[in-house]
Parts: C-alpha cells; sequence; structure tokens
C-alpha cells in the first residue's frame, strides 16, 4: 500500500487484534492525515498474552514502512508498559531504528499527553485484571505520578474489550474520578476502549480533564507527521494543547524551568 494521495501524510499503526484494522480515533480526529495498520494476533491480556506477540513489533513496523508509512506507532498501552520504562523505550528506538521513521508507542503518548495537563496525581481506570494494573501501576509511579485512585474492568480477553459500552466507559469513568476528586486527571487506560465520544461527557459528569490511550494515541501519531494535534470537541486535552506552541513532555518543561 502506497500514500493515498501525493503529499498526504501517512502513519502506520501497529495494533493487537489480529484483524489489524485501523482503530476509529485517529482518522476521525485527522482525515488529513492517511493510516494503515498491521495487526500482532493478540488474544489475551497478560503478560504471557504480551510475550506470545512482542517479538512480531519490529518486523510489523519494518511492513508499515514498506506500505509508506512516514511514522510507525504502537497502539497497545499494556503491551508497551508491561515490561517497564526502559523496554518501552527499547520498543520506540528499535522501531526507529528498524524503519528509519520517527517512532513511538501509546504508553510513550499517554506518559507525555498527562505532562501536557502538569497531571502528577491521577486517577486510573482500566479494562484489565490485577495483574496487568500492578504493572500500569508500577510503571506511572516509576514516571514520577501518584495513584489516587484505580478502577477496572477486569479484562482479559481481547475480543471483550471489543464489546465494551460507551456507557460502560462513561460509568466507570465517572465512578473512578469520584474516588479521587483532587486528583489533577484521570486517565482511562486500553487502547481498545472507545474512549473519543465519551471524552467530553466524563470530563463533565466526572469533574477531571480525561486522558485516554486512544486520544493519547491519536495525538502522537499526529504529532509525528508534524500536525498540531488540536481537535475541538474532544474534552479538554486535545482543545487546549498546541495553542502556545504545541504539547511539551516533561523533560522539555524541565529544562526549560
Amino acid at each position: 500500500m502506497t500514500k493515498a494521495t501525493e503529499g498526504t501524510r501517512k502513519v502506520g499503526l501497529i495494533v493487537p487484534p489480529a484483524r489489524g484494522d485501523v482503530p476509529p480515533e485517529p482518522p476521525q480526529l485527522y482525515p488529513e492525515i492517511a493510516f494503515d495498520a498491521i495487526g500482532l494476533g493478540l488474544d489475551r491480556m497478560t503478560p504471557q498474552g504480551y510475550d506470545g506477540v512482542i517479538e512480531r513489533v519490529e518486523s510489523a513496523a519494518v511492513t508499515l514502512a514498506e506500505r509508506g508509512a512516514d511514522a510507525v506507532v504502537l497502539m497497545g498501552t499494556s503491551l508497551s508498559f508491561y515490561r517497564g520504562s526502559e523496554f518501552n523505550d527499547r520498543l520506540v528506538a528499535a522501531m526507529g531504528t528498524a524503519t528509519g521513521l520517527p517512532a513511538s508507542t501509546m504508553t510513550t503518548a499517554v506518559i507525555e499527553a498527562l505532562g501536557q495537563l502538569s497531571a502528577r496525581r491521577i486517577a486510573v481506570a482500566t479494562a484489565y485484571g490485577a495483574e496487568v494494573n500492578a504493572r500500569l501501576s508500577a510503571y506511572l509511579r516509576a514516571s514520577g505520578l501518584e495513584i489516587a485512585a484505580l478502577d477496572c474492568l477486569d479484562i482479559t480477553d481481547v475480543d471483550d474489550v471489543l464489546r465494551v459500552t460507551p456507557q460502560d466507559i462513561v460509568e466507570l469513568g465517572v465512578r473512578t474520578a469520584a474516588h479521587a476528586p483532587d486528583a489533577d486527571a484521570l486517565f482511562i487506560s486500553c487502547g481498545g476502549l472507545q474512549t473519543l465520544d465519551v471524552t467530553a461527557p466524563i470530563e463533565d459528569r466526572g469533574g477531571l480533564p480525561v486522558i485516554s490511550s486512544a486520544v493519547a494515541g491519536a495525538w502522537k501519531c499526529a504529532r509525528l507527521v508534524g500536525h498540531p494535534g488540536i481537535a475541538d470537541g474532544y474534552g479538554t486535552f486535545l482543545a487546549g494543547q498546541g495553542r502556545h506552541g504545541g504539547a511539551r513532555t516533561p523533560g522539555e518543561r524541565a529544562a526549560s524551568e
């Protein structure tokens, strides 16, 4: 597959489900960017499940580059946080080295998005079970974040994530936010949870700005190919970031202080 239109930027997405469908959020937010996807064939959201597919990431990135991608992103949060920050960094480096393209993971996108909101104390809502939640909590704490509350859907099978309804996500988000009214933000973790159209309702009812895997991942895709990532109507983060020179990572902010 080549670029859809002359001059159009394309982002290659590595997604957990075997079908390899492009997630709905990136093209809905950024129709001027082309997206292509490859699926890894992940069946279960467990460390053992991730171990069974993680070695396919680099070759998938190369294939996407051969199909005309201008950047590549691993769109699976738990796939990139489950072995810790050094492993996530190695994934990013491996994809970039193998393709010669800008590269990122959804975990990197989430941490940068939380940094853009200056969020340090966060409420966390996830799709995962206990073991994956423990690994996420460790990753977030190692990134300098404090977890004020955590709630989850306790899902293990990837196919079950696809059955989660918008109302399920709203209820989870509002419930989690209620347990941490003094938090800086609510983080909804799992790229398979389709949060784009429920972000604003959760913010309205929960009282916290929302960062989700799906939205942060789409934002990072856009940023990698030079788009500012601004999109009104989908919550605090996408509406507010980028208007004064774009989002800055925590490291970039620290360097300027």
